[in-house]
């Protein structure tokens, strides 16, 4: 399958740079097939056929597309200010980009600067009348150009000083600067088990006002955890997309929950998955006879058109870039004629796109 067929034209005032206030007042598109009204058999995915409704609302609206039998599964990894300004003994500035913490005190991460292995790095984390440094040793360097460093700081206290100089890292279309106001904006409501260096974005349009709306429909709520890797800003370079080799996230699905979610595909209820970061897991999760099992584990799991969705039966998403293996997912799910259509129709409306754009139901 060509990695064209997965393009298409964005004007580049349509990417949002900001977090539209309240972020529950975001416009919400609804792409609907009268072929799926009715919940998926664990295993298999029913057919989409063209002419797919789309509608258009408010996200704050999102409860009047939602009912009792449907059950939303969110998740809820915490964006963490992983890129950190350091410097090298000699005063040169280099900088770190945590990406995965290996064991305590040691991290696989990138850096942007000339290093080498037990090149030592610091940062002033207090008053200069203090001693409080953040270092690190450069350890080793691994085969895909990351490395492995070793900081002085680890646990709670690593977290904290993270939190007074590591930054947020933005996507790269956002050319806004990291604020405490960017990181509560691209910080989802729920957000709570840290490790995560971009936000699940689908959670964002999110407030305390539509999970009241939706508690009170009946629907229910569940949290899985994936930790969003570098990866998912990393463009597809194959023209086949087969050939594409997607990045591994660590997800964790618990016993309980996944005990509830077997529970309700059984009762025949939809499964709506928030953002491809869920998507992910349900599908990476799930047995071949459509059950989830339970677990803790790097997945890369890679979703394109032709999969047969074993547990997701629905989507709440953003609008995803041209050639992204995000569209190659929604595609899959709602059919990729039917997604560029939607898209091509979003662009005329002028949705916004991406990370702090508009979002979209696909039913």
């Amino acid at each position: 399958m060509k990695l064209s067929l997965f393009d298409y034209n964005l004007p580049k005032e349509l990417i949002a740079q900001k977090q539209i206030k309240p972020r529950d007042h975001s416009r919400l598109l609804i792409l609907k097939s009268p072929t799926t009204s009715s919940p998926a058999v664990a295993g298999v995915t029913p057919p989409r056929a063209g002419g797919d409704t789309i509608t258009h609302d408010y996200f704050y609206n999102l409860d009047k597309y939602l009912d009792s039998n449907d059950v939303l599964v969110f998740n809820d990894s915490k964006v963490m200010p992983a890129r950190i300004r350091m410097y090298k003994e000699t005063g040169g500035k280099v900088e770190v980009f945590l990406l995965k913490e290996l064991t305590a005190g040691k991290w696989e991460v990138m850096i942007g600067g000339k290093v080498v292995v037990k090149t030592r790095l610091r940062r002033r984390f207090a008053p200069r009348n203090d001693s409080g440094f953040l270092k690190c040793e450069i350890i080793e360097k691994l085969d895909n150009g990351n490395w492995v460093v070793k900081f002085n700081l680890k646990g709670k206290k690593f977290r904290e000083v993270l939190e007074k100089i590591g930054e947020t890292p933005l996507p790269p279309y956002i050319k806004t600067k990291d604020s405490k106001q960017i990181r509560k904006d691209y910080q989802t409501i729920y957000a709570h088990d840290e490790g995560s260096v971009a936000a699940p974005t689908a959670g964002l349009h999110f407030t305390k006002r539509v999970f009241e709306k939706l508690k009170k429909k009946g629907v229910k709520i569940e949290f899985v955890t994936l930790h969003v890797g570098l990866g998912t800003f990393q463009p597809v370079k194959t023209n086949e997309i087969e050939k594409h080799q997607m990045h591994a996230e660590y997800v964790v699905l618990d016993q309980a929950t996944t005990k509830r979610l077997n529970n309700y595909k059984k009762e025949g209820k939809r499964i709506v998955a928030v953002g491809t970061t869920s998507c992910r897991v349900l599908e990476a999760m799930s047995l071949k006879n459509g059950k989830l099992k339970t677990g803790a584990k790097d997945v890369n799991i890679f979703i394109y058109p032709g999969y047969k969705f074993k547990f997701v039966d629905e989507m709440i998403t953003n609008f995803h870039l041209p050639k992204s293996t995000l569209l190659m997912l929604v595609s899959a799910l709602a059919g990729r004629e039917n997604i560029l259509k939607a898209y091509k129709l979003a662009v005329k409306k002028k949705y916004r796109f991406y990370s702090f754009g508009d979002g979209m139901i696909i039913k």
